[in-house]
């Protein structure tokens, strides 16, 4: 079984290939050539916080990208930071730009998704998407059960430190985009 973590960071899972975005950039398909040898040769992908640094567009080329190299009934398990969650301190760490320049992670933020523009952007790509975690236009969050084994997203209800005590302190939303 081959799975792949993109843009992993310091982020390193038993079974997972961790990537960096040195070796793997989204855009650039010569770069899964030259890691993956050819097409549908991946049984999942895993991207946490990584699709937010993408606009639109490049998101969708990306998804498409993803989408070829996986093998039929293969997934992508994707966050990112959700616009709708009713917060400030989160809204202000989260928006393009981010509070207090080049030095903060959120500088390079392109994209702030709700769970909509996110399943656009893969189902475009030609995925099946299950919606996992996210807050709906209300600022309600919706949870759907999914098996950390199929891909860790720390920055999630059951394991982001900054949720206790009933009140939610980071989400994202996150989705599988199946390969049909």
């Amino acid at each position: 079984m081959k799975r792949v973590i993109i843009g992993a960071g310091e982020t390193s899972d038993k079974g997972w290939i961790a990537t960096q975005q040195t070796e793997l950039n989204l855009l650039n398909i010569d770069d899964y050539y030259k890691l993956f040898k050819q097409n549908e040769s991946i049984d999942a992908f895993l991207a946490e916080h990584v699709f937010e640094h993408l606009n639109l567009l490049e998101g969708e080329v990306a998804a498409k990208h993803l989408y070829q190299f996986l093998k039929q009934g293969g997934y992508a398990r994707i966050a990112v930071p959700d616009v709708n969650f009713k917060n400030d301190w989160y809204q202000n760490m989260c928006k393009p730009g981010g509070p207090g320049g080049k030095d903060h992670p959120a500088y390079t933020h392109k994209v702030f998704y709700d769970y909509k523009m996110l399943t656009e952007v893969f189902e475009k790509a030609g995925f099946t998407v299950d919606l996992l975690e996210y807050c709906d236009e209300d600022g309600r969050f919706h949870f759907n059960y999914w098996d950390p084994e199929g891909g860790f997203i720390g920055r999630s209800l059951r394991f982001d430190t900054r949720n206790h005590d009933g009140k939610l302190g980071m989400v994202s939303i996150i989705i599988d985009a199946y390969k049909k």
